[in-house]
């Protein structure tokens, strides 16, 4: 059995790893969307009202560093912490396809929610966002979260370890 704790600490700290690279380091859209990633997995760990409530925190967090779609990302979030909860009940597994498929469908639908939901200001081509470089960013942060947590350990393929 893995230890829940210590899989509940690495989901927290995405996101600030997360903000780190992005605002810290400075790297932008160089940086996976450990964000996604993070709240996605929790998600599936806590109920639907609180994965909303944490979707919400998060997405204002990123929003406070967009000035011209405020709002968007913690919409995004939210309906994402949302539909990551319900996920649970509709797919049971834990296997790493299903962990590489759901990360990058959900950081996709990220994208693509806060694509929908910002302005025409703020908005690229539909086909560069949500064609091109969308499913890019998702492989992306869904390879390097199936990464953090193959490496630290809290994920493993005998569930009984």
């Amino acid at each position: 059995m893995r230890r829940l704790g210590f899989y509940r600490t690495i989901l927290c700290l995405l996101p600030v790893l997360h903000f780190l690279l992005h605002v810290g380091f400075g790297m932008g859209r160089g940086a996976p969307d450990l964000l996604a990633v993070g709240l996605l997995l929790l998600a599936r760990e806590v109920r639907t009202g609180t994965a909303a409530g944490i979707g919400f925190f998060l997405g204002l967090l990123e929003d406070a560093f967009s000035l011209l779609a405020f709002g968007a990302n913690a919409l995004a979030c939210t309906l994402l912490g949302v539909l990551g909860s319900r996920s649970r009940e509709l797919f049971v597994g834990e296997s790493l396809l299903f962990l590489v498929s759901y990360l990058l469908l959900g950081t996709w639908l990220r994208a693509a929610l806060h694509w929908v939901v910002a302005g025409d200001d703020v908005r690229r081509d539909a086909t560069q966002a949500l064609l091109i470089e969308g499913p890019m960013d998702a492989v992306y942060a869904a390879l390097v979260g199936v990464l953090i947590l193959l490496v630290t350990g809290v994920w493993r393929r005998d569930p009984s370890m």
